[in-house]
C-alpha cells in the first residue's frame, strides 16, 4: 500500500509555500507516496505561478487565512492559520486518512505574539496527540555515512537545561530511541552514544556533577536492560568522524550542543523526526528564511529528504 502523507506548509510568509510546492514537483515521478498539501489553495498557486514552479499531482486540503499574505512580512493574524494546518494534519493521522506528518517550517515568535504559548512543533504535537515524552532527532547523509542526533532536552534556555535533566526521564529517552531505531530504522541491535553536558563530560566532578549524578546513573539503568549506550562521553571530541561512526545514534543534551554539528555536516539535505508519536513525523531541517520567501532562491532538498524519509518510515 502507498503511505498518504499530510504536507502542512508552515508559516504563510516564509519559505515553506515554495519549498512543499517545489519539493513534491521534484518527486512527482520517484515519491512512492501520496500526498495532500494543507494550506491556503490561493497562497499556494500564486506563489507558485510567482516563482514558476509546476503544480504538482496532488490533493489540496484548502484552509482560510485571516489576513493577506506579503512575503517576509509576518501578522500575528495569521497564527491561528498555522495552528489550524497542524491540527488538520494531526486529526487526519488519528483519524486513519494519513500515515504520517511532514512539516513545513513555523515561525515561532510571530504565534507566542498571537497570545498562543507554543514552543515548536516537537511539543506542540506531542501536547495534541496526549503522547508520552517524545524525542527531537536529525539526522543526514554524511561523507562518513548516517549521522543522527537526538536531543535530551530542546526548546530551553541553556540556564534551565541541567535542572531538566533527570535520571528518569533520561531514562525514557533513551528507550524512546532504542525502540524507534529499532522499528522506524530497521536497525536491529542499535548503538547510541551519550555526550556529558558540561566540557569534558564534568573532568571527574571538576566541571560539574550532573555526569556523576544524573546522566551515569541513567546509562548504568539502560545498559541492565540490554540497551548499548556508551557515555557520557566529551562532545568536543564525539563527533570526529572515526569515533561517532561507530554509533547509529547520539543522544546530546542539549539543542545547541548536538545540532550545529548536525546541520554543519548536513544542512539543506537533513531531517527532523519527532520519535514516541503514534504516527511517523517528519520536518526540514531550517526556519522559515523570511528574506528568502517569494524570491525563488530557497532551496527545497530538505523538504525532499523529508518526504522520501517520512514514506520510508512508515513502511
Amino acid at each position: 500500500m502507498r503511505p498518504h502523507l499530510a504536507l502542512t506548509t508552515g508559516e504563510p510568509a516564509g519559505i515553506g509555500p515554495e519549498v512543499a510546492v517545489a519539493a513534491l514537483a521534484n518527486l512527482q515521478a520517484t515519491l512512492d507516496a501520496d500526498v495532500t498539501l494543507i494550506g491556503n489553495a490561493t497562497l499556494l498557486r500564486g506563489r507558485a505561478q510567482q516563482l514558476a514552479l509546476p503544480w504538482p499531482a496532488a490533493k489540496l486540503l484548502d484552509m482560510p487565512l485571516a489576513a493577506d499574505v506579503t512575503p517576509g512580512r509576518l501578522d500575528t493574524r495569521n497564527a491561528a492559520y498555522v495552528l489550524a494546518t497542524l491540527d488538520a494534519a494531526i486529526d487526519g493521522c488519528r483519524g486513519g486518512r494519513f500515515d504520517a506528518i511532514v512539516t513545513a517550517p513555523v515561525h515561532k515568535g510571530i504565534i507566542n505574539d498571537a497570545g498562543v504559548p507554543f514552543s515548536g512543533h516537537t511539543e506542540y504535537l506531542a501536547e495534541r496527540t496526549g503522547s508520552g515524552p517524545v524525542v527531537m532527532m536529525l539526522a543526514g547523509s554524511t561523507p562518513h555515512g548516517t549521522l543522527r542526533v537526538a536531543l535530551a532536552t530542546t526548546h530551553l534556555p541553556l540556564a534551565a537545561v541541567p535542572g531538566a535533566l533527570t535520571i528518569e526521564g533520561l531514562v525514557r529517552t533513551l528507550h524512546t530511541v532504542h525502540d524507534a531505531l529499532r522499528t522506524r530504522f530497521g536497525i536491529a541491535t542499535p548503538r547510541i552514544a551519550v555526550t556529558g553536558l558540561n566540557p569534558h563530560a564534568g573532568e571527574g566532578g571538576h566541571l560539574g556533577r550532573e555526569e556523576i549524578d544524573v546522566i551515569g546513573p541513567a546509562l548504568e539503568c539502560v545498559r541492565v536492560e540490554g540497551i548499548a549506550a556508551d557515555g557520557p562521553l566529551p562532545a568536543d571530541t564525539l563527533f570526529v568522524p572515526d569515533i561517532v561512526q561507530r554509533y547509529d545514534a547520539v543522544l546530546a543534551m542539549f539543542h545547541d550542543q548536538g545540532l550545529p554539528v548536525l546541520k554543519y555536516a548536513t544542512f539543506g539535505h537533513g531531517v527532523n523526526v519527532t520519535l514516541g508519536l503514534p504516527f511517523v513525523r517528519t520536518s526540514v531541517d531550517h526556519g522559515t528564511a523570511l528574506d528568502l520567501a517569494g524570491t525563488g532562491r530557497a532551496d527545497p532538498g530538505s523538504m525532499i529528504a523529508a518526504l522520501q524519509m517520512a514514506a520510508e518510515l512508515v513502511r
